[in-house]
């Protein structure tokens, strides 16, 4: 991946992600306040989703042709439902995330097509296996909290996004369907 531009191009810092509907990240984080976490940050619910590809430091220039290969991508021709329902801490990483138990093969089969997609780019594909998740906190470093209800929530994707990560904030840029 990218994480910096040669010389003094403008750039953006973008990643592939299913975004979270506003209903559902009303949800999801009113379950994160009941587990009443004293340790991390939490990570603002308009800015939940589930990351599908990081790309780094893109320079303007190569924003629409990385457009065009994505709209090219293979999609499920369905809407993805993702399960999350599992809670887990990723100590060296300090995060606090949800994931589902077990990926659905549609979802793991858009990502590998969109890291091919990418490859032609200069975008490497990531050195470890991709592990999808919906971040809650960062900065977390303690054990898996308790919780009183287990986490039950279905991410429903009718579409995969590209998005511009700026000063803590996540925009759209561009949407593709997956039906």
């Amino acid at each position: 991946m990218k994480d910096d531009v040669p010389g003094d191009q403008p750039f953006k810092r973008l990643f592939f992600a299913l975004d979270c509907p506003p209903a559902q990240r009303k949800a999801i984080a009113q379950w994160r306040s009941a587990l009443s976490l004293r340790a991390g940050k939490p990570v603002p619910a308009d800015n939940f989703h589930l990351t599908l590809l990081f790309l780094g430091a893109v320079p303007l220039a190569q924003i629409a042709p990385v457009c065009e290969a994505a709209a090219k991508v293979g999609t499920p021709g369905a809407a993805l439902r993702i399960s999350l329902d599992r809670l887990q801490v990723w100590r060296k990483a300090g995060v606090l995330s949800l994931a589902p138990e077990q990926a659905p093969p549609p979802l793991l089969r858009l990502v590998y097509a969109l890291e091919q997609a990418m490859l032609p780019f200069g975008f490497e594909a990531p050195p470890r296996e991709f592990q999808p998740h919906l971040t809650l906190m960062r900065d977390f470093r303690e054990p898996v909290p308790e919780s009183a209800t287990a986490p039950e929530f279905f991410l429903r994707a009718e579409r995969f996004a590209l998005f511009e990560s700026h000063k803590g904030r996540y925009r759209v840029l561009a949407e593709w369907p997956l039906a």
